[in-house]
This record gives structure tokens, C-alpha cells and sequence, in this order.
């Protein structure tokens, strides 16, 4: 009698965890297939919650001056942050196809020729010989230069391939989440809510401090390192085009670069006002060089105040965010890797430090 209800008891519990392991593989491949079927949207689904909490206060006071009308206040927000993205796009697009057509116009008559370098540039201390040579070189002998350095140029030409179709790929996505943040606009106080049942789902009562503490997070790191990345770039951008340096539209690409990964912006900048020394008269170098140094070390005025005292940040990891996510899903990445490896040390942080999320 007890070997026969073992036996059954045997048989219960290998029927129960037959089905349970059937149920939980089902489960994972349904949540496998959703990933999948959903991994290209997952970029700009984060950046566009990011863009949208960062930006949903500027929403809320928006609306309130229009008479509670959310739906305009987020359609004029949208509206103007695609005129913010495609406005440069179509104006470096323009001055790059105007160059080319130049360019194309100078070989097929026969007339182009770089320059001489000024001499004062061979006494330039470390570079100024070495960059002499190859600069009088270029000038004197431009075939001879460039067979010289036939499979540099090879590679530098797909990488830049690459590079554009990155770009543009990146440029497509950045205005999906700008549409999407605008969706979330709409429907803020359901995402508000959302947020707190997720939130007390895995915290139970301290959800809402999560909550709270998430929001707060993507806020500071928007406002104390995109904000400030995005105001260097507008500043120096502005000063390359004046200055007339050549690769304005490349240089100002690279200082957001710079800026976002959080590395000092003069180690663009000096040589570009090495550049305006010998090219420029003395004055508007000068005042090149005032300018450009304030715009490098403006981030440090600018940081604390737009990130907010209440958010510790080591800028390492939003280093590490930044490249990790460049590297991981290209430009986009570089903006969603520092927001989305801040918020997770603020959550382990707050984890180490005891049940409280404040």
C-alpha cells in the first residue's frame, strides 16, 4: 500500500514538472520570438522614453499655457525636434554635395592644386618638420603623395563608407524616437502610472522611490551630458563654419563625439586654432582662440548646474556607457548607452546602500 502510493506520488510529481518545464519553455520561446521580432525598435524605443522623460516637464508646462491640450503641446514639441535634427542634416547634406560638385569641377579642368605650407609651420615644435615635408610634397607632387599612402587612404574611404551609412541609419532612428516620444507625450499620466506598477511590481512598496529614482536619473544625465555636449557642439560647429576650416561638418560631428564620452573638447580644438594661427590674421585667431577655450571649458560651469546636485555620477561611467554603446549599436548607442549605465549603477548603488531607493 505505501510502495503503490509512492508510486503514484512518484508519478504526480514527474507529470507536474513534465508540464511546468513544457509551460516555462513555451513561456521563453514566446518571449525569445517577442525579443527578436522586436530588437530593431529596442534603440529607438529607449532613446525615445529617455528624450520623453527628459523633455515631459517643458511637455507639462507647454500644455498648460494652451489650455491643457497635451495633444498640441506634443505635436509642436515633435514638430520642433525633427526641424532641431533634419535642419543640419539637409544643411551639411547641401554644403558636402556643393563641395563634391567642386571638387569634381577642379580635377576635370585641371586646375587643382593645394597650397605651399607657410614656413613658419616647419618650426612648429615635434609635428611642424614631419607635417612640413608632407605638406610641401602634397603640393609639389600630389600623384607621388597619394601613392605613397594608397592603402591608408583605401581604408580611411570605407571606413567613411561605413561611417555614412551609419550616420543615416542613425539619423532614421533618432527620428523614430522623437515620433515615439511624442506618442508618450500624449499619453503621459498612463505612463506615469505604468511606471509605478512596474516599479512596486519589483520593489513593492519602494516602487514609487524607483520610479522616482529613474526619472530623476535620466533627467540629470540628459540635461548634465547630452545638454551640455549638444550646447559645446552648437558653439564650436558655429565657430568651425565661421573660421572656414575645412571638415567643419566632420569636426562638428566629432566634438559631440568628444563631448558625449565626456574627454576634453581642446584635444580638438588646439589644432584647430593652430590652424586658424596660420591661416587667419592675428585678431580673429585671437578671437578664435578666446572663443573656443570657453566653449571647452564651459562644460564645467555648465555640468553642475544642469545635472542637479542631487545626482552623484561618477563621469566614468557614463564613459564607459558611451562607448559601450557606440560599440554595441552604433551612433544611437552613444546616447543610449550613458543614460541607460547611469541608471543602472543608481539602481545598484541604491541596492548596496539598504532597502531604500532614496
Amino acid at each position: 500500500m505505501t510502495n503503490d502510493t509512492s508510486s503514484v506520488s512518484t508519478e504526480d510529481f514527474t507529470r507536474k514538472a513534465v508540464e511546468s518545464a513544457i509551460k516555462i519553455g513555451l513561456i521563453f520561446l514566446l518571449v525569445s520570438w517577442c525579443f527578436q521580432i522586436a530588437s530593431p525598435f529596442i534603440n529607438p524605443l529607449a532613446w525615445g522614453i529617455i528624450i520623453a522623460v527628459a523633455l515631459y516637464p517643458l511637455h507639462q508646462s507647454l500644455s498648460a499655457m494652451l489650455g491643457d491640450r497635451e495633444k498640441l503641446s506634443a505635436v509642436l514639441i515633435t514638430t520642433l525636434l525633427l526641424l532641431i535634427i533634419l535642419g543640419p542634416c539637409v544643411f551639411l547634406a547641401g554644403m558636402l554635395t556643393e563641395n563634391i560638385q567642386e571638387l569634381t569641377h577642379k580635377f576635370q579642368q585641371e586646375g587643382f592644386s593645394i597650397p605651399a605650407p607657410p614656413e613658419k609651420v616647419a618650426a612648429w615644435p615635434l609635428i611642424g618638420k614631419p607635417l612640413f615635408n608632407f605638406w610641401q610634397l602634397t603640393a609639389t607632387n600630389l600623384a607621388d603623395s597619394v601613392k605613397q599612402f594608397a592603402p591608408q587612404i583605401k581604408l580611411i574611404s570605407k571606413w567613411l563608407l561605413s561611417s555614412g551609412a551609419s550616420t543615416i541609419l542613425a539619423i532614421l532612428q533618432l527620428i523614430v524616437s522623437v515620433i515615439i516620444s511624442g506618442t508618450l507625450w500624449v499619453y503621459g499620466k498612463g505612463g506615469h502610472h505604468l511606471a509605478l506598477a512596474i516599479g512596486k511590481r519589483i520593489a513593492g512598496t519602494q516602487g514609487e522611490e524607483l520610479s522616482v529614482l529613474c526619472t530623476s536619473t535620466i533627467r540629470g544625465v540628459a540635461r548634465g551630458v547630452l545638454g551640455v555636449a549638444l550646447i559645446q557642439t552648437l558653439l564650436a560647429g558655429g565657430a568651425f563654419f565661421v573660421a572656414g576650416i575645412p571638415g567643419a561638418g566632420i569636426l562638428t560631428i566629432l566634438c559631440l563625439f568628444i563631448a558625449i564620452v565626456q574627454l576634453p573638447t581642446l584635444i580638438l580644438f588646439v589644432p584647430c586654432i593652430i590652424y586658424v594661427f596660420t591661416g587667419h590674421d592675428t585678431l580673429f585667431a585671437t578671437v578664435f582662440m578666446v572663443w573656443m577655450l570657453g566653449v571647452g571649458f564651459i562644460d564645467n560651469i555648465l555640468k553642475p548646474i544642469l545635472m542637479g546636485r542631487g545626482l552623484d555620477l561618477p563621469m566614468i561611467i557614463v564613459f564607459i556607457g558611451a562607448i559601450g554603446g557606440m560599440l554595441f549599436s552604433g551612433i544611437i548607442g552613444l546616447f543610449v548607452g550613458a543614460v541607460v549605465l547611469a541608471l543602472g549603477y543608481k539602481l545598484f548603488i541604491s541596492w548596496l546602500k539598504g532597502p531604500s531607493f532614496a
